[in-house]
């Protein structure tokens, strides 16, 4: 199983939602849900997922939840807001936002090269024709922290990347991510780096695919933005975002490691063959409950739907939550604005056209004021700053476009809120 470059996020579901929701002010007409409950119970009745749990904000106020299913097919135990999910690439905008603090302090800056913190991006070289050779000019741009957040440095995912630098990438061990222990048919994860500066250090000999700041391209790139964070911080990436996002958001269901004992409410992930759900990953013997090689900032953490919404309300309220302040609001909204390079645009990609901010896709037009993302196991997050709303759906399948959930999550909370 490879895992679709859509796989990793389809937000068509994101860009219904703000198309159909009127922008004046406006307060939830259906508290129970019928259309998402609908959906969320019929995924579970037509054995879709083992289990779907979708959690509902409006401004601050207290989440509203609709779950069905169990944590495993075959397992009595219901699935709930502190049920614990891989979420994969919603990391990336939890690491998008850490750097927005440190940006924020001045620590760091928006267009500062990498090669500040990280010497070995400084000579980089582009390929001329990324699909074919290893062929390459050096290149005329410098990578900047921009263009780390955006998807716009150039680099490569060994799950898009084709040809020989590909194979640069698996020989290297630049593969951040896990999915499970057991082989999976055309899937060969590869073993990553032993450490984030290894990480670093052996792409940054490597070639680019682009010049930077010219192409949107899904990448490694919120990975590597974990080892600059490390390098400005001081601090180990999983650290930083410990002291300086889950501690003081009280988000105390989120892992890069889950502990032995959070496995009675961990999932069990799932394959889509056939129409039918294969378990690739069992919570009781999960690669997640192993010390990854390093904390990787772009498909590392698993989290409850109760923790993704206290850090997606923390957006939603300009960067504080409960007295405790993360960024300053201008901070947050920088990083929720559009931060594509001058001329990049995301048309004809799997991001539909979206502007992109710090490691999640921006609405523009009807679509102003959502910034969220995906996963590659159907998870999908996402605030609506214009509207006061916060949403997180989850559930756990791959490739997550097998079915719709994450495409038409949306358009099932639209259908509800107009009543």
């Amino acid at each position: 199983m490879q895992p679709s470059r859509r796989g990793f996020l389809s937000m068509a579901g994101l860009g219904a939602m703000a198309t159909m929701l009127p922008t004046p002010a406006w307060s939830f007409l259906a508290q129970e849900y019928p259309t998402l409950k609908s959906q969320v119970e019929g995924y579970v009745a037509g054995r879709k997922a083992s289990g779907v749990v979708a959690a509902i904000g409006h401004g601050l106020g207290e989440l509203e939840v609709i779950a069905a299913g169990t944590q495993a097919i075959g397992d009595p135990t219901p699935v709930n807001i502190d049920t614990l999910f891989r979420i994969y690439s919603m990391t990336k905008p939890v690491a998008g936002m850490a750097a927005m603090i440190l940006i924020g302090e001045g620590k760091m800056k928006l267009d500062q090269p990498i090669a500040d913190f990280l010497p070995e991006f400084s000579e980089m070289r582009v390929l001329t024709s990324p699909e074919t050779s290893l062929d390459s000019v050096p290149a005329k741009t410098k990578i900047t922290v921009r263009h780390l957040l955006t998807h716009t440095a150039g680099l490569g995912y060994s799950i898009i990347t084709k040809g020989p630098l590909l194979k640069a990438y698996m020989d290297n061990g630049i593969t951040p991510g896990q999915i499970s222990r057991m082989p999976i048919p055309g899937f060969e994860p590869g073993a990553p780096t032993p450490d984030l500066k290894t990480f670093s250090e052996r792409l940054g000999k490597l070639p680019l695919i682009a010049e930077p700041g010219t192409k949107w391209s899904y990448s490694i790139s919120l990975d590597l933005l974990g080892r600059v964070i490390e390098v400005a911080s001081g601090m180990e990436f999983d650290a930083f975002l410990q002291t300086r996002l889950f501690d003081p958001l009280k988000m105390t269901s989120t892992y890069f490691q889950v502990p032995q004992s959070e496995v009675k409410r961990f999932t069990t992930n799932y394959a889509v063959f056939g129409g039918a759900l294969i378990p690739i990953d069992p919570a009781a013997t999960s690669i997640y409950l192993d010390k990854p090689a390093f904390a990787f900032g772009g498909a590392g953490l698993v989290c409850s739907a109760r923790d993704y919404d206290r850090f997606l309300a923390m957006l939603l309220n300009g960067g504080s939550l409960d007295g405790a302040e993360i960024m300053a609001p201008e901070t947050v909204a920088l990083g929720m604005s559009n931060l594509l390079p001058a001329g990049v645009s995301t048309d004809g990609t799997f991001a539909n056209g979206a502007d992109f901010g710090a490691g999640g896709r921006v609405g523009k037009g009807a679509q102003k004021g959502i910034f969220g993302w995906g996963g590659a196991a159907g998870t999908i997050a996402f605030v609506d700053t214009s509207r006061k709303i916060r949403a997180t759906g989850m559930l756990q399948y791959m490739p997550s476009n097998a079915h719709d959930f994450q495409d038409r999550f949306g358009e099932w909370l639209v259908a509800d809120l107009q009543g």
